[in-house]
């Protein structure tokens, strides 16, 4: 009998047109961590070590905040519109709507609570307009710019949506360059309003290329909503548990380690890109292969897993022979930054093997199972690096990293091959129903 789920192209010939498009998104990845790296560095000098921390504060806000801008509802159109492109508006309109309302929430609340705790400036009415501008820019606009990127996605048009990443992070490269560099920008508050005209710079002209891929029908898709959350609830998580040590060490531990391990992590995130473009490549065609069933797509799943791991493992080599050039980038007084870069990179195979497990659950729907791996894999983990750093900093905080991220492998990939089992034995009563129902 013929498999009720769709069929994959096999064969050299059939791998090449993916081989290309890996090339062209990796290529777009790496162009893009290089920016924000070249940004982040030219911020860190020119603002000085005390702005620099008030900015880097913020930001961390934002990054927490802007999973929860839109409620998850990206995912739900990447895989909706990936099977059916008839449902696009639909899910432009649900998107459009979660992201304005929750937006305005965090935006309201954050400038409510978040003047008390940073600076921007010493007048309060300044400062306070100053953080909400810092929060348009890093939750509202950026959620816009990378819908955008998952829209050019879902449609498989992958070179817009690499032209959306470098082009994003160029821009930002180029503003910081102009601010600081040139006019000589070197206070948070100034350099907000130039991350703002930027961002809305991009925003306007990637809705400017949108238009023509249809409007947006405004409604809300309600069977979604718990989906989005799902899909949300584990990145939430896992920012929290990524702020965790940083948080702790700034404690116990001095300025300088603080500094080299926060830099040391930017540089293990630039690192994983090189699977993460692997990961939206796959992501759309594992939508519609596992639309039957999770065991439809368990050869293609293991065929992705042998390749992030090559990725994982080249990526992790790349960054440990590169890491005596950090210095001469972020500065000398980071002496310990060659030493956690080095011991940190290798982080990236595990996180690369089980991202595979959790990416293929996502795809084929099982979000409430995905959401609880890592959402219970961030919550243990926040808590053992907090506890890690508390008791042994900076050691325990290195080897808390790896003992989460290899029990991430053995939990995310236990619950996967439980669904493709569980997928595999649903169609096969649904094949004997018939013949036993005429017996």
């Amino acid at each position: 009998m013929a498999s009720e789920g769709a069929t994959e192209p096999k064969g050299y010939r059939a791998l090449l047109p993916m081989l290309l498009s890996y090339a062209a998104s990796s290529g777009s990845l790496v162009i893009s961590s290089a920016a924000q790296l070249l940004t982040f560095a030219i911020l860190a000098r020119w603002l000085g070590v005390d702005e620099f921390s008030v900015f880097v504060a913020v930001t961390a806000v934002a990054n927490i905040a802007v999973h929860l801008c839109g409620l998850g509802a990206m995912e739900c159109l990447v895989r909706r519109v990936a099977r059916d492109r008839t449902i696009y508006p639909v899910m432009l309109g649900h998107n459009i709507i979660l992201t304005v309302a929750s937006g305005t929430v965090l935006i309201l609340m954050g400038t409510l609570i978040l003047p008390f705790f940073f600076s921007l400036s010493p007048d309060p009415v300044t400062n306070i307009a100053m953080v909400m501008l810092m929060l348009v820019t890093n939750i509202v606009l950026v959620r816009v710019i990378v819908l955008a990127e998952q829209i050019f996605l879902a449609h498989s048009d992958f070179t817009s949506a690499n032209t959306v990443v470098v082009g994003f992070a160029v821009a930002r490269t180029v503003a910081a360059a102009l601010a600081c560099i040139v006019f000589g920008v070197s206070t948070v508050a100034a350099w907000a309003v130039w991350q703002f005209l930027s961002h809305v710079l991009v925003a306007l002209l990637c809705l400017q290329v949108l238009k023509r891929l249809g409007s947006p029908r405004y409604a809300i898709v309600r069977e979604e909503l718990p989906q989005g959350l799902y899909f949300a609830i584990p990145f939430i998580l896992r920012a929290l548990r990524q702020n965790a040590d940083l948080l702790v060490l700034s404690l116990v531990a001095s300025a300088e380690l603080v500094s080299s391990y926060s830099v040391a992590r930017r540089m293990l995130e630039s690192s994983y890109l090189s699977v993460e473009a692997l990961n939206r490549l796959i992501y759309p065609g594992s939508a519609r292969l596992s639309a039957a069933g999770l065991h439809h797509a368990l050869e293609r799943v293991l065929r992705v897993l042998a390749a992030a791991t090559v990725i994982g493992v080249a990526a992790a080599v790349t960054v440990f022979l590169l890491a005596p050039v950090l210095p001469y980038l972020f500065g000398t007084e980071y002496v310990s930054l060659v030493g956690f870069v080095r011991i940190l990179c290798w982080v990236v195979v595990p996180l690369a093997i089980w991202s595979v497990a959790v990416e293929a659950l996502g795809a084929s729907g099982y979000h409430a199972p995905r959401a609880t791996v890592m959402g219970l894999g961030s919550i243990a983990g926040a808590g053992l690096a907090a506890w890690a750093s508390w008791y042994a900093p900076p050691t325990g905080t290195l080897i808390s990293f790896y003992v989460i991220e290899a029990a991430m492998v053995v939990g995310a990939w236990g619950v996967f091959l439980h669904f493709v089992r569980r997928d595999r034995e649903s169609a096969a009563r649904r094949v004997l129903a018939p013949g036993e129902a005429g017996a």
